[in-house]
């Protein structure tokens, strides 16, 4: 179960992201939440990298496989779609450009 030793980190920094250290970093800016969860990305991917870069390891993703890059890809945005909702209704970001 390979699969749980990436799921279990992104659910964490992401629930650890929106939960604690976004509402003090970044309140409702969306710039710097947009530059603290690539921050959190970069983190994971860092992380993941070094334990899978060129093990060739397949993981599975319901209808098909896919190697460390992709399904990490995968997992961090749909896990951190719902938390990126929930923070914008409760914290009132706006997603508009500002001159």
């Amino acid at each position: 179960m390979a699969e749980l030793s990436i799921i279990s980190p992104v659910l964490i920094v992401i629930a650890g992201g929106y939960l604690s250290i976004f509402p003090k970093i970044a309140g409702n800016n969306f710039d710097k939440i947009s530059l603290c969860s690539f921050v959190c990305w970069v983190f994971i991917f860092v992380l993941v990298g070094y334990n899978y870069w060129g093990t060739g390891y397949e993981f599975s993703l319901l209808l098909f496989s896919a190697n460390w890059f992709w399904f990490t890809a995968i997992v961090y945005f749909v896990i951190e779609i719902p938390f990126f909702i929930w923070y914008r209704k409760k914290h009132n970001v706006s997603l508009e450009m500002k001159d």
